[in-house]
Order: structure tokens, then sequence, then C-alpha cells
């Protein structure tokens, strides 16, 4: 019996050796797992994917920045805008003979509606500079209370069925406020070239003007002489005489466009 159990021992003991020699070491890390340091590069991978900052809102309002707001663009509207000169005659004695109209002075008118232009206008600031602008008159149809003073006019002295455009072209507005409240009266000079008869001269237009929606409505007037113009004033021996001062008033109406 003691022979036995020491034989069974043996054999126990031979077999706990066997299984201790072939079991794995204690703590050693499984071959099968990657090491921490391989998802490193995955990350660099990804860094030139990421999404771009959006760019800010900001960005057009820097654009339109030195835009002026208040710029419009306005087109006269000629059947409700009348150009009229005003010139001072003197009727002598032949007046009443030959054409029945007494002797005396007054002052003579002549209008037209033929009247086109456009101009811009700064209506935040109308002391900054001018847009685009020009005006012109058909002065082949102005007409007066006498129609033989208007053929005379077409005809002979400045021959306006010769020459029968007048234009004007702003140059700057002078004493123009800086600000404008819609609805209220604006007066300012308006400074630039008129031509007439093929001749130009520096003139300034006395300008008050309204704005209301989307009308300008007012009112340009000047003086100058017919002989700026190389236009000799009408003297007919005891019958008329014409000063060489006239005046120029355009009432106008303009819309935007």
């Amino acid at each position: 019996m003691t022979r036995q159990t020491t034989w069974l021992g043996i054999v126990a003991l031979f077999i706990a050796l066997l299984l201790t020699a072939c079991a794995p070491a204690t703590g050693e890390a499984p071959a099968a797992e990657p090491p921490a340091a391989d998802s490193a590069p995955a990350a660099e991978d990804a860094a030139p994917t990421e999404t771009p900052a959006p760019e800010s809102a900001d960005a057009p309002a820097q654009e339109t920045a030195g835009t002026p707001s208040g710029v419009r663009v306005f087109v006269i509207v000629p059947e409700e805008s009348k150009a009229t000169y005003i010139v001072d005659e003197e009727f002598l004695s032949g007046m009443l003979a030959k054409y029945g109209i007494a002797a005396g002075r007054q002052d003579t008118m002549g209008s037209t509606q033929a009247i086109e232009g456009q101009f811009a206008l700064n209506w935040d600031d109308l002391s900054s500079p001018l847009g685009d602008n020009q005006f012109t008159v058909d002065l082949s149809t102005l007409t007066s209370d006498q129609r033989l003073r208007d053929k005379w006019l077409r005809e002979n002295g400045p021959k306006f069925a010769d020459f029968p455009t007048a234009t004007f072209v702003a140059e700057r507005l002078e004493n123009a406020p800086t600000s404008y409240t819609e609805g209220e009266e604006v007066s300012f000079q308006m400074v630039g070239q008129l031509t007439v008869h093929e001749v130009s001269q520096p003139t300034t237009f006395d300008v008050t003007a309204t704005l209301s929606g989307d009308t300008v409505k007012g009112v340009a007037q000047t003086t100058k002489l017919l002989t700026d113009f190389g236009i000799e004033p009408p003297n007919f021996v005891n019958t008329l005489t014409v000063q060489d001062e006239f005046q120029i008033r355009v009432e106008f109406t303009a819309r935007e466009q």
C-alpha cells in the first residue's frame, strides 16, 4: 500500500511539472493585439480632410462699403415740364400801325415742353459729386403770344430752325445741404456749361427742388445775355427793340428710372 501511494504521487508530480512548463508566462501581452503606437498614423492621415472654416459673413459688406447708397437716377418727364425764355421788349409807335400792338415795354415769354434729360444725385448727401447728367431743349419749338415773333426766331436772327438744340451739362452743385429729408424743399446752385447756337458759356442755375417718392419737382432759373451766344438783340427802327439780357426758367418734373 505504501509503494502504490508513493508511485501515484510521483506520477502526479510529473504531470504537474509538464503542465507548468507548457503554460504561458504570467503578465505577457497577447501577440494578437496591435501596438498602441499603430493608431498615430491614422490620426495624421485624417488631418487634411478637415472642413475649412466658413468665411466671415462680414466679407460682402466690406466689398460694397464704398458704394454710395443714396445715388438715384431721374429722367425728365416732358409733358410735365416746361422751358421758358423771358425778355424785355419795347414796342415803338410803328408797332401799332403795322401789327396793332400798342407802344410800351413788356416782358415777353416763349416756352416749350420739348425737354429731355436725366440726372443722378446722391440724396443722402447733395454736396457729393454729381453723377451723369444732361438736359436738352428744342428751341425750334418755342412759342409765344405772337406767331410772327416765333417765325422770326426760327428763320431769322438766331435761326433756331438751323440751330435747334440747347444743351446744359452740370458739373457740380454749390451750397447744397449735406443731408436731406424727403418732402422738404431744398435750394442750391447747379454750375455747368450751357450751349446755345453752338456757343458754350459757363452758367449757374438757381434751383429749388422737392423729392417725393420717386418724383422730383422743381424750378431752375438763370440770367444770360443774347450776345454771349453770338445772337444780336433785335432792333427794328420805329417798331421794336429787345434787351440783350434775358432769363431762362425751367419748370421740371423727373421720375426715377
